[in-house]
């Protein structure tokens, strides 16, 4: 018999099984963000930060939503050397594991009225392991996608991942609008009601639990990546990934970092602080466009929609062009977009007018967000080779998490109140990052032929 007609060692995965297991996990972890950042602004401040001041409960709901990215990095480091060492699959049903029973259990966490400042510190821990666990979610997801790609198409595989945040957004704010329409609200105080607060704000955390073994349950059909297998059977494999890639890639972990900072702002601003901005009052001390929560939560899904459309688009086209020459026109576009904040983002005397310039900036943001979310499934993972890539692209993407993600609800808001509820200077602060990015795209090399057959790395197999 000949060899070429051996089975193969290490079986392919069909391709809907790797699009279902790299979308799903990306899909609950997104989800359980919008979840947490829709509870921080409308009942968290009420329920767990009772502090008498509406910006200070607001600033103190978002710093625990900020403590999470603290964690991530923790997350990448762990979940990245076990998914260097002993493959992908485990690693993704772990991380998986663990951010399903954090969000259950945020769902019954008894409130400040219940147990005082216990309740925040429960709060706080759970939220910890939710970005523990987040931290290893997508790059074992994207790693699924992209070492199970066909060759030319890496970049169109890694949007699949990507794809699961406009779809967590609106299954999660889907999941809030039926509440609101379920429970009564005699007193016209929408979500504000004595049901919501009660235990309705519940539901969303709870139904993660069905999400979560739907995902458990197509990621233990999957078998390891091809190119996984090669690396581990000749030899590349390190005992210690973490040492490997700082001493051997530390300049394509700090480029990884920045190159996602845009991305990272850009996400968080679209969708925490808008919502925030968006549904305070006009006449509160920090005023904002006082839209209703339901009016404004559809805008946000209607912007979502084109989000999803420009992520799967932007695949095909990095795979033509180059991730690095199209993120290099999306960064700009965000750059530019950050300048125009008061220009969409300012009540008009005409209320419909405003609304028409609320949702062209949601749909303009959200293009963008697309543009230049979906390339980074398939660039990160590119920048390491096969035995330290779990680690490599973890860390980046979670350490710019901390520079993106965790700062920018907290710094958005405390310009919004310095601007007087001008939000120009929250779009001064988009721009800044989308230089930063500029930088190290600039400083970065195209990664589209990067050959995942070669590109394996040296060392030791690891042992236990």
């Amino acid at each position: 018999m000949s060899t070429a007609s051996a089975a193969p060692t290490a079986p392919a995965n069909p391709r809907s099984r790797v699009i279902t297991a790299s979308l799903i996990g990306t899909t609950i972890e997104f989800y359980d963000f919008y979840v947490y950042a829709t509870a921080a602004v409308l009942v968290f401040p009420v329920l767990f930060f009772p502090t008498g001041n509406d910006t200070t409960s607001l600033l103190s709901s978002f710093a625990v939503f900020g403590a999470a990215m603290v964690a991530r990095p923790i997350g990448a480091v762990i979940f990245g050397h076990f998914g260097d060492r002993f493959g992908r699959k485990a690693t993704l049903v772990g991380s998986l594991l663990t951010m399903g029973v954090a969000t259950f259990l945020i769902g019954c966490l008894p409130t400040f009225h219940d147990i005082g400042w216990w309740a925040a510190l429960l709060l706080l821990i759970l939220r910890l392991f939710q970005g523990f666990a987040l931290g290893g979610e997508w790059s074992g997801a994207a790693l699924v996608a992209t070492e199970n790609a066909p060759k030319g198409k890496r970049a169109w595989y890694g949007t699949f991942p990507q794809l699961g945040a406009p779809i967590g957004f609106i299954i999660a704010n889907t999941v809030f609008l039926v509440i609101y329409f379920a429970l009564p609200h005699p007193d016209g105080a929408g979500l504000q009601s004595e049901a919501f607060l009660a235990w309705g704000w519940r539901v969303p955390f709870l139904f993660s639990a069905v999400m979560v073994i739907v995902g458990l349950w197509v990621r233990l059909k999957l078998v390891e990546s091809e190119t996984f297998s090669a690396a581990e059977k000749k030899g590349a494999l390190r005992r210690f990934p973490l040492g490997e890639v700082i001493r051997s890639n530390w300049k394509n972990l700090i480029l990884g970092t920045f190159i996602m900072l845009a991305t990272y702002v850009l996400f968080y601003l679209m969708t925490s602080f808008t919502l925030a901005y968006g549904t305070k009052a006009a006449d509160a001390p920090v005023p904002g466009l006082g839209f209703g929560y339901t009016d404004f939560v559809i805008m946000q899904i209607v912007g979502v929609v084109f989000f999803g459309i420009f992520t799967l688009l932007s695949g095909p086209v990095a795979d033509s062009v180059g991730r690095r020459k199209l993120l290099i026109w999306i960064t700009v576009g965000i750059g530019v977009f950050g300048l125009l904040f008061n220009v969409f983002l300012l009540p008009q005397a005409d209320p419909k007018f405003t609304g028409a310039l609320t949702q062209a900036f949601l749909v303009f943001g959200f293009m963008l967000m697309g543009a230049t979310f979906g390339p980074m499934g398939a660039l990160l993972p590119e920048l390491f080779p096969t035995n330290v890539r779990y680690t490599g692209s973890a860390v980046s993407y979670n350490v710019s998490s901390i520079l993106g993600a965790a700062l920018a609800p907290i710094v958005a808001t405390a310009l919004w109140a310095a601007a007087g509820g001008s939000p120009w200077l929250v779009g001064v602060y988009l721009t800044g990052s989308a230089v930063l990015t500029l930088i190290a795209l600039w400083l970065s090399k195209e990664t589209k032929d990067v050959d995942y057959d070669t590109n394996i790395g040296l060392g030791e197999t690891a042992s236990l």
